[in-house]
Formats: C-alpha cells, structure tokens, sequence
C-alpha cells in the first residue's frame, strides 16, 4: 500500500495544474508544517526561532523545472535577497538551490549568469550553498556545473543520492575536488534501470557512501530521518575516531523535531532544511510521498478544520 500512495504523490508533484493552484491559494492543509511560510520575513522568524534552540539551518527559495529566462532571474534575485539577509542579521544558515530554477533547463550561459551572481553575494557574506540534486535525467549536468563552479568557490557543495547505481562512482569522480556533500536517499520517482528499486539496496548504498566520504575525510552532512543510519553514523565516527567537526545531521523542517533536538544536546551539529515561497506544491507532496505518517498528519489537519 505505501508503494502506491508513494507512487502517487510523486506522479502528483509534476503536476503543473495543481502547481498553479497551488501558488493561486497558498499554503493549505498542512503544507505549513513543512513550509516555513511564503514570504522571506516569514523564514527568516522561523530561522531565529530554530537558531535559539540551537540547530542551524539551510534555507531554500521553492522553485524547479522554471521554463523561461525572467522567472529564472527572479528565482536568483531571491536567492541573493537571502544570502543578504542571512549575513545582515548573522543568521545561522546556508542556502539551498536548485538548478532548474536557475534556468539549467533554458542555457548554460544563463544558468553559470546566476549562479556565479548568487555565489559572489555569497563569497562576500561568508554564505555556504549546496545544488539540490534533483531527478536523473538532470544528474549528470548537476555534477559538471557543480564541478566548474567548484574551482572557482569554495564555499559550494552539492547532493548525492543513494537511490541511484551511479552513485558510488559519482562519489569516486568527486573526491579529488574535496566535495562538501548532503548525502541523501533520494527522493524523485525513478526507472529500475537507473535506482534502486528495494529500500533495503537504497539503505546499503547509503552506509557505503556515507563511509567512503568520511573515511576520504571530506565533510559530510547526513541527511535523513532514519533512526537506524543515525545510529549507524554515530557508532562508525566512534569506531573510525572521526571527529564531529567533519559531519552534521540534516533533517527537513516539520520532520521529527524532538529528534533534531535531542541530537544537539547529545553534541552533534544538526542543520534543518527550511523552505519557503509560493511554488511550494512539488516540494510538499515528495514529502508525503516519503512517509505515510505526513499523510496522516495532514488528512487529520484538513477533517480537524
């Protein structure tokens, strides 16, 4: 059953209709759990709530897939109004992005315009940013953009996903650029052929890259909800005498939230992805197609109104 309910929301997260009327009615029946709002005075309140109680944050701009130069532009401009705010208020926080919003799928030449007019706001304002990585198809050309802006920034990482056969490859093509890396399950709908289809695989392959990347001693974000690979991690950085300066814990905002805390008192650094903005419908039904218990949550909000 879970299967099909997954298989559902992620057929329903491309769909542009429900996506404009979703950005037409805003944020509804539970989406706020898991968005922090559709303005960036709305994140911004949320990311000084969190910092008080310890956890860092990364915060992302919803937006994918942008069909057309001037909302890719748009998209980037809001990428630097929060690099700008994050430094202006010393905000504990990185950005996220996604390529596609950046105009990928439009030219290279616009999507490296925008991306290294984000980066030189965020190489002044001493501002981390990580490219989501998003379906397969897009993979490949994530990593090549990433890699050029790498040798011009510091300061940029990406995200490897564990779902994927390439994966461990990717991983061995990377290392020579001391890669910051999210390391992931994965989160988009994906052909046998290219993804592991069994959960079991997918957990395995994350164990391997997430030793291959800390033993390679680059740093590692660890993100995920699973207790069993957060036990998992905890007991290889014991066993390998890893220190907790080379990896974080990252979870999504709304998700397990007395865990997040319990990981900082414990000593770890944890770093909640927060989103926000209006083109939040895609986001938001990959994270009900990840577990059956946001779906519940939010059937509860909508019989509870």
């Amino acid at each position: 059953m879970d299967h099909y309910i997954r298989n559902l929301f992620l057929f329903l997260s491309k769909n542009r209709f429900f996506t404009r009327l979703a950005k037409k009615y805003g944020l509804r029946f539970g989406a706020a759990r898991f968005v922090a709002g559709e303005t960036g005075e709305q994140a911004f309140n949320v990311i000084k709530d969190l910092n008080k109680q310890g956890l860092s944050v990364t915060i992302d701009y919803l937006g994918e897939f942008v069909d057309n130069e001037k909302e890719a532009n748009e998209m980037a401009d809001n990428s630097i109004k929060a690099i700008e705010a994050i430094g202006r208020e010393g905000l504990d926080s990185q950005l996220s992005l996604k390529l596609t919003s950046m105009g990928m799928d439009i030219s290279d030449e616009l999507v490296f315009k925008n991306m290294r007019k984000i980066m030189d706001v965020a190489k002044e304002n001493h501002v981390f940013v990580t490219i989501d990585m998003e379906d397969f198809a897009r993979c490949e050309k994530t990593l090549k953009i990433f890699k050029t802006l790498k040798t011009e920034y510091d300061n940029i990482g990406t995200v490897i996903q564990a779902y994927l056969y390439r994966t461990e490859t990717d991983m061995i093509d990377l290392s020579d650029y001391s890669p910051n890396l999210r390391l992931v399950k994965g989160a988009y709908k994906e052909s046998p052929e290219v993804a592991f289809p069994e959960k079991v695989d997918v957990d395995e392959n994350f164990k391997k890259i997430i030793k291959m990347h800390l033993l390679n001693g680059h740093y590692t974000a660890i993100a995920t909800h699973d207790e069993a690979m957060i036990q998992f991690t905890k007991q290889f950085v014991k066993d390998n005498h890893i220190p907790n300066d080379q990896f974080e814990f990252q979870m999504l905002y709304g998700i397990r939230i007395e865990r997040q805390l319990e990981l900082v008192k414990e000593g770890y650094k944890m770093r909640v992805y927060v989103p926000y903005g209006t083109d939040w419908y895609g986001y938001f039904m990959r994270r009900l197609a990840e577990r059956p218990a946001n779906v519940a949550f939010v059937l509860k909000g909508i019989f509870n109104k």
